[in-house]
């Protein structure tokens, strides 16, 4: 661990912050031994601050790791914690989704809104199969609950469509779901839902998932109700699995940080 990104991660008074350099330096194959003792809290006037050795940490654009929840911040330095010899980013995906709602959705917060609102016209749930009828059938069990909920909770009825015709959704359900999004005032939680979304091509499934209608496991589950059906006819793909388990770590984490973000 070299001191240039040990400055990077904890900071230096002294030092121009440099977020390219520490960009880089996450980006290369080698990972950076543990550097730190202990990982830990500290309260502060911006919220909760992750520390290492009880110094406060920094994300990639120099900001201080903090947040206003203190179970968020545990959680983060529970994921610090658990590092072993080496520093691993790929198995802190709170600390990553974190940083990125500090160093980009917090000033960004518009061009997320706009984002996330653009999937209220194409939502995986509303694209139906026409055959065979087990597939249809699942969907409908897995998807007919979210739409009922958004229509029951958020004032959103959605048109379905069988295959990939494309349908445009009633304007006054679109702008439902915005103001769904714009209600999430949390950064941390905004980003949580953003990453949820994208990760399964549903709006309504993750804000179903962030406001406790579904549980991550079973928004998970509903959002890949195809690959089910696909490995139940045609068998295993050890590959597209392992890339699915990659990914549902991502999505469970969203769904965590979103949760205590709350």
């Amino acid at each position: 661990m070299t001191n240039d990104v040990t400055r990077d991660w904890l900071g230096d008074p002294e030092a121009t912050p440099d977020p390219v350099r520490a960009a880089r330096q996450s980006a290369k194959p080698a990972l950076p031994k543990r550097f730190y003792k202990e990982a830990g809290v500290a309260q502060a006037e911006d919220g909760y601050r992750l520390v290492l050795d009880g110094r406060p940490a920094h994300t990639p654009a120099r900001r201080r790791l903090a947040v206003p929840q203190a179970a968020l911040a545990e959680a983060l330095a529970a994921e610090w914690g658990a590092q072993e010899e080496f520093i691993d980013p790929a198995r802190m995906p709170l600390t990553r989704l974190v940083n990125s709602a500090l160093d980009g959705v917090a000033e960004r917060r518009e061009a997320v809104v706009e984002d996330l609102s653009a999937y209220a016209g194409t939502d995986l749930v509303v694209y139906r199969a026409g055959d065979p009828a087990r597939l249809v059938a699942a969907q409908g069990a897995a998807w007919d609950p979210v739409l009922a909920w958004a229509h029951d909770t958020l004032g959103a009825r959605f048109i379905l469509s069988e295959g990939v015709m494309h349908v445009t959704q009633p304007a006054e359900s679109v702008a439902a779901l915005r103001r769904a999004i714009e209600a999430v005032e949390s950064p941390t939680a905004l980003a949580g839902l953003h990453s949820m979304t994208t990760l399964t091509g549903s709006l309504l499934i993750a804000l179903a998932v962030l406001h406790g209608r579904l549980t991550p496991q079973e928004g998970w589950a509903a959002a890949h109700v195809d690959e089910t059906f696909q490995t139940e006819v045609w068998g295993r793909d050890a590959e597209a699995e392992d890339r699915l388990a990659r990914r549902r770590v991502e999505f469970e984490a969203a769904a965590r940080v979103a949760s205590l973000s709350g």
